[in-house]
This record gives structure tokens, C-alpha cells and sequence, in this order.
């Protein structure tokens, strides 16, 4: 028999009791440390992963059915729009009208990074009016102001649409949009003569 097994079995039962009781902790503590205690992490960080990757999921969901509600808002703006094109006011009240339009993204709560004004564009008896927007919020602020400009009394139609990666601040989900608003004037006569005569008329370069 091995000396040291025979030392030890001479030994008083209360003695080898505490020797493998010690073994018994230790060689658990290494189970812990070493296998236990990385499974239970890693572990937690595949649930922690899971848990992010259905968020990001429930969150292009949302998106996917906004979009839709977006688009259908758009076709019935442009819809609006080719039906009261004959019916459009003589008056020119652009500056009141793109205020408005400039009040109703504050109002729902929209950041207003661009708010650009462009050259109107003749298109025979009426002009279109553009205007470049920049906006931050979130779907329900956005959704919420492009239903308040479709119910304008003043045809605004909303194009060019382009919505940036959506984001979390402040605990809540927003993105970016921009599109172009344009609406609409009706050119009198004079009017219609002018832009067509500008049309018309040579350029510098081409005189000689």
C-alpha cells in the first residue's frame, strides 16, 4: 500500500473527514470558476443579445407598417392634388401658407433642422412652390404632421421622401426625414405670358 494512503487511513475519522471536506470545496470551487461560472455568462449575454435583436426586430416591424401608412397618405395627397389643380386661388399667399406648414412640425413636436424655401416653377396656368424640410422626431410626430399638412386647405404635396436609420435618444425612437413640400399657385394670365416669354427669350450665349 502506498505509504502516504496508509499515513492517511491512520489518521482520526474527524481528520479525514476535514481533508475531504477541503478537497471537496476546492475541487467545487474550480468547477465553479472555471466551467460553471462562464456558461452562466455567457449564458446571460446571448439572452442579452436575443432581448436586443427582437427589440430591432419589433422596431423594423413598426417601420414596415408606418412606411405603408405613409405612402397611402402621399397617393391621396397627390390624388387631392390633381383633382384642385383647376381650382386654385388667384391670390398669392405662399408666405402665410409655408408658415403654417412651418408651425404645424413645431406643433407636433418636430425638429425643423431645414426649412428651405425654393424658385417657383411655372407649369403652365399654375406655379409650383418647393420646399426643402429636414425633420427629427419620432413615427408619431412624423405621421401626425404629414396628416395635418394633407388636411391643409391649401394643397401641399409632400415628394422626395427619405427617412434616415431610425435611432434612440432620450428613451425614444426617432429618425430623421427629408422630403420636399410643394404647393401651389394659380398664374393669371399676365402671368402665364410672362413665364413663357422667359422661356423663350435667347440666353446671352446664344446672341451674336
Amino acid at each position: 500500500m502506498n505509504p502516504r494512503l496508509e499515513k492517511l487511513l491512520k489518521l482520526p475519522l474527524y481528520q479525514r473527514i476535514g481533508i475531504l471536506a477541503v478537497l471537496v470545496i476546492g475541487i467545487s470551487s474550480l468547477f465553479y470558476f472555471f466551467l460553471y461560472a462562464p456558461a452562466i455568462e455567457e449564458l446571460d449575454q446571448l439572452e442579452r443579445r436575443r432581448i436586443s435583436l427582437q427589440a430591432k426586430l419589433n422596431e423594423d416591424r413598426k417601420m414596415a407598417a408606418n412606411l405603408k401608412t405613409y405612402q397611402m397618405q402621399f397617393e391621396r395627397m397627390q390624388q387631392r392634388l390633381d383633382e384642385a389643380l383647376t381650382e386654385l386661388p388667384n391670390q398669392k399667399e405662399i408666405p402665410t401658407l409655408l408658415t403654417t406648414v412651418a408651425a404645424l412640425a413645431k406643433d407636433n413636436g418636430l425638429d425643423v433642422l431645414k426649412f428651405k424655401p425654393g424658385a417657383e416653377q411655372p407649369q403652365g396656368f399654375y406655379a409650383a412652390v418647393p420646399v426643402e424640410l429636414s425633420l427629427v422626431g419620432n413615427y408619431h410626430q412624423v405621421a401626425s404632421f404629414f396628416s395635418d399638412v394633407g388636411n391643409l386647405s391649401r394643397i401641399v404635396n409632400v415628394g422626395n421622401l427619405k427617412m434616415g436609420k431610425p435611432k434612440v435618444a432620450g428613451g425614444v425612437t426617432v429618425l430623421g426625414v427629408d422630403c420636399l413640400a410643394t404647393t401651389y399657385r394659380f398664374l393669371d394670365a399676365e402671368a402665364v405670358a410672362k413665364a413663357s416669354a422667359g422661356k423663350k427669350r435667347p440666353s446671352a450665349k446664344g446672341r451674336r
